[in-house]
């Protein structure tokens, strides 16, 4: 599992928490800028099993699911939303504190209805019809709102009111009433994709009663028409009695499914909380599959290899096609400078992922810290075979540094570190180094020329 900040634009679409961020053209730049501190989680198991729950729902959506991607959010708090087109972010809070998969697949389902719908794109209509100073207002006062209902603070969501009611008009209503009928909507089309897949949407009205309970007090005095979203209690009986047309209200989770969201959160809490927080959920006593691998990450993250080992082997003798129990062993040896034990867990999560970029990665990481210029050649291939699913990342290019150096290839690991800087926003070091790749290479030669892009690019204003 990795973490990284990075730069998106956001716009809240959770149950009962106000869309702020929905000025999308308006203020796009100061979104983005605020977004920086987006701490982004990467993990190949988590990234499968988001996949498994919305292919079926992009499909029944008429959606291509090649083209949209899914990221998650380190933030406790039970929240996703869309973003800059076709983007889904998920909390790790929504994962956590779902009872079912069918829960976060609900909300999954409502965060595509939104993307078939186009609805951010038609946002941008809507606002063009408010004045600059009416949008300002309907900021300041939907921001109060919504932090005053994620802390659970009538006072401050009752602020957030007369802020809004200060700068209301006509247009700022019909926003408002505008951005109800898009969740509706949202809510609606959710439920037809769940039918079409065989679905219940009984977990997506649980998951939005979670919510409710959780901003009662701060909604008590609310008025509805300066929310952007249907009143909770509103909204659920809706769906309540949609929902229960449906032949599959009844429907459950499949049980490996139910498995593998149990596995998640066991991973979640291992790498996002105290050995102390795991061992509360997860007391020795309980020898179940997430409670022993909850345990595992928690021994390993804080040096106890010796005691985490034996559970990992326990895990994988027990679901040895389940490649990331390997994967983790691999990640443990790796983290704790046994990288040359590594390579064979990683190699046996890679036989059941061949494809998996993530895992590519990290066993190119593994090859290259045992020092080996063989290995380093391997790992140079699983690189940039990396690089077609995962794209150009500063990540990819700076292991390809590392592993060109170790066979004796000074220009490309020149070249390699160039890149990584230019992606990483570090442009001295970016013009340092493509300037060296280019003495290095002869002019002309494609090497030459990612050079003289990498120059072109970092020297710009």
């Amino acid at each position: 599992m990795m973490m990284f900040k990075s730069v998106s634009f956001v716009r809240s679409v959770a149950c009962v928490m106000a869309v702020i961020t929905a000025l999308a053209g308006f203020f796009a730049g100061e979104a983005q800028a605020q977004a920086r501190n987006l701490p982004l989680i990467r993990d190949a198991e988590i990234e499968g099993l988001l996949r498994l729950y919305t292919r079926p729902i992009f499909k029944a959506a008429g959606i291509n699911p090649k083209s949209v991607k899914v990221y998650i959010i380190n933030d406790q708090r039970i929240n996703a939303f869309v973003a800059g087109g076709q983007r889904i972010f998920v909390n790790t809070g929504l994962l956590m504190q779902s009872d079912t998969p069918n829960e976060v697949i609900g909300v999954l389902a409502h965060e595509t209805g939104h993307i078939a719908g186009g609805h951010l794109a038609r946002m941008g209509v809507e606002i063009e019809s408010a004045s600059y100073t009416q949008i300002i207002g309907m900021l300041v006062g939907l921001a109060a709102i919504a932090g005053g209902i994620a802390a659970g603070s009538a006072e401050a969501a009752q602020a957030g009111q007369g802020v809004m009611m200060g700068s209301q008009g006509l247009a700022q209503r019909n926003f408002l009433a505008y951005a109800r009928g898009m969740e509706a909507s949202a809510d609606q089309a959710a439920l037809r994709y769940l039918t079409a897949t065989g679905q219940s949407g009984r977990g997506m009205i649980t998951l939005f009663e979670k919510l409710g309970r959780q901003s009662m007090a701060a909604l008590q005095n609310a008025d509805p028409y300066v929310m952007s979203h249907p009143m909770p209690m509103d909204r659920i009986r809706n769906l309540e009695e949609a929902a229960k047309k449906s032949k599959f209200y009844d429907t459950k989770d499949p049980p490996a499914l139910v498995l593998r969201h149990e596995l998640v959160q066991a991973k979640l809490l291992g790498f996002t909380s105290g050995p102390q927080a795991v061992m509360q959920r997860y007391p020795s006593s309980d020898q179940s599959m997430p409670a022993r691998y909850a345990r595992a990450i928690a021994m390993f993250r804080k040096g106890d290899i010796r005691n985490s080992l034996p559970i990992m082997e326990s895990l994988t003798a027990e679901l040895p096609e389940n490649p990331y129990f390997w994967e983790l062993k691999g990640q443990a040896l790796l983290e704790n400078g046994r990288a040359a034990e590594a390579v064979a867990p990683l190699e046996k999560a890679l036989k059941l992922l061949p494809k998996n970029g993530l895992i590519q990665m990290m066993m190119a990481q593994a090859l290259i810290d045992t020092g080996s210029a063989e290995n380093s050649k391997r790992a140079i291939k699983l690189l940039r075979q990396a690089q077609q699913s995962e794209g150009q990342t500063s990540a990819t290019y700076k292991f390809l540094a590392r592993a060109y150096a170790q066979t004796g290839d000074i220009p490309r690991a020149e070249l390699a570190t160039a890149e990584a800087a230019l992606l990483q926003g570090d442009r001295k070091l970016a013009v340092e180094k493509a300037k060296s790749a280019q003495n290095l290479f002869k002019k002309g030669t494609p090497e030459w020329t990612r050079a003289n892009d990498v120059l072109t690019f970092a020297s710009r204003d």
